[in-house]
């Protein structure tokens, strides 16, 4: 399965896998076992707004754009994704949503004046 990604600056985070030839966003299954070599689901075919794109199985394998959401401070390979190729079942890793701000000590101090 090759995955492509569009990323999208959103607050919900994606948690995707997969089984065979099904797909799971979020909890939600989508089934591709149907689709046959060489043939092609157009986009909007699919009842998911995570799936952008046409979905097809070229040399057997499934090719398809998902949304990736990132959070306002994503990490440059999250905002401009490559593919990626899965070959096993399971959870799928994918480019991290966010990256954590860091306080500087000045802050902290504050925090922890105003927690006592």
């Amino acid at each position: 399965m090759i995955i492509n990604f569009s990323p999208v600056r959103m607050d919900t985070e994606l948690v995707l896998s997969k089984v065979g030839n099904l797909i799971y966003v979020n909890g939600d299954v989508a089934d591709f076992t149907q689709l046959i070599e060489g043939a092609t689901l157009p986009y909007g075919s699919i009842q998911s707004d995570w799936f952008v794109g046409d979905v097809s199985r070229v040399d057997s394998e499934l090719v398809l754009t998902i949304r990736l959401p990132h959070g306002p401070n994503a990490p440059v390979e999250t905002r401009f994704p490559s593919p990626i190729t899965v070959l096993a079942d399971g959870e799928i890793t994918l480019p991290a949503y966010d990256i954590p701000v860091q306080l500087e000590n000045s802050d902290v101090e504050v925090m922890e004046v105003i927690n006592e």
